[in-house]
Parts: structure tokens; sequence; C-alpha cells
């Protein structure tokens, strides 16, 4: 059985490119209470198996699953 979890090096190198406060966007999540696609919010953290913790704009705070779930890094100006 594959181990479908991230390796250690893999979850610094997510936490370097989603610091805490990053803003980011939905592009893709696979959940009946997702956010709607183009949400943004801002990055809490990383958690140890590569999930990106996000505040949502919309008050929703599922995270963004590693390997299942896409969000981009955006800035207010675009």
């Amino acid at each position: 059985m594959k181990n479908r979890f991230p390796s250690g090096k893999l979850v610094e190198s997510l936490r370097k490119r989603y610091p805490v406060g990053t803003r980011v966007e939905l592009v893709r999540m696979d959940d009946v209470q997702a956010p709607p696609v183009g949400t943004r919010g801002t990055v809490t953290g990383v958690d140890d198996i590569g999930s990106i913790m996000v505040a949502w704009d919309n008050g929703s705070g599922l995270f963004v699953a590693y390997g299942e779930d896409v969000c981009k890094v955006v800035s207010d100006d675009d």
C-alpha cells in the first residue's frame, strides 16, 4: 500500500511556499461543503500531512487537502 502522506521535506517546502498570512484563491476542492471556486482566503498554516489551513473570506475553515484540492497564491491587487 502506497503512503499517501507527503514526506517531511515536502511539508517543509509547502510551509515555505504558503507561509502564514499568504493570500490564496481556491481552484478546486472536492467537498460538498467547499467554498465556491474563486473564493479567497488567508493561510493560517500547513499541518503535518501537508494540508494548507485557510481562513476563507466567506467564513469557511476547510483545509486544502494535499494531493486532492488545489489553491493558488494571489495578491489582493489581482
